[in-house]
Formats: C-alpha cells, structure tokens, sequence
C-alpha cells in the first residue's frame, strides 16, 4: 500500500472545516441550537479570515511548516473575530476580545487535532510501507 500525501486543498479544505467546528460547538454550549444562521454568524468571518490568511503565510505550500499553520491560525482568526465583530456591531469591547480568546483556543485545540490525526495516519502508513515482505504476509 503507497501513501499518498494530501493535495494542497484537501489540506486547507480540512484546516478550514476544523476552524469551522467551533460555531456549532460553541451554539451548542450556548444552548442556541445549532442553525444555518448561526454557523453563518459565527464561523463565515472566523474561517473566512483563516482562509485568506493561510493563503497570505502559504501554509499549504508545499514544505511548508507548522509555523506557517499557527501564523495563518492566529491571524485569521484574530482577524475573522474582529469582521465579526465589526459585521454584527458589537464594537471591540471587553466580549469582543473574550470571544477572540475563547475562538483562538477552541479552533487551535481543533488545528492541532486534526493535524495531529494526520500526522499520526501518515506515519502509521509509512511504517506498513517499510515492513519487510514476510512481515506483512504474517
């Protein structure tokens, strides 16, 4: 069985779903329901911002580095919050930079988690690939 790597996409596609969960985690918390209208809400500008960020840092370049990850994390979701914010009117007050906190640590918990499932699968992969023959006939 051969690894095949993610494309470039298929990585950002997942990064950015993972930023994604937060809204509906965090509706739930709230006991707000989990609706079309509230993940627009909340998760457009946050994954929004993450996208363009990680598009500016290149974090799905090829090579690229878990730096450029917590860069594009930590900027586009900064940035994301305050859209947010500035969308919805509710100015750049003490809640404002409480939801930033609180969204900055939830959705690295998820980058972390996903890419750390990642992580793991690969090299689960790579060691099946460097078995000797009679090892995986066995």
């Amino acid at each position: 069985m051969r690894t095949t790597a993610l494309k470039p996409w298929q990585l950002a596609l997942g990064d950015v779903v993972a930023v994604t969960l937060f809204a509906p985690l965090g509706l739930v918390s709230h006991h707000e329901g989990i609706t079309a209208a509230g993940i627009a809400r909340n998760a457009l500008p946050v994954a929004g911002g993450f996208l363009v960020a990680g598009l500016v840092f290149g974090t799905w370049r090829a090579g690229a580095t878990w730096r450029r990850l917590a860069a594009a994390w930590f900027a586009g979701v900064a940035a994301g919050v305050l859209l947010r914010a500035a969308i919805l009117g509710h100015g750049y007050g003490r809640t404002t930079f409480t939801f930033m906190t609180v969204t900055l640590v939830v959705t690295g918990l998820l980058l972390l988690a996903w890419r750390g499932l990642l992580a793991l699968l690969r090299r689960r992969a790579r060691r099946r690939e460097n078995l000797p023959a009679e090892a995986e006939r066995a």
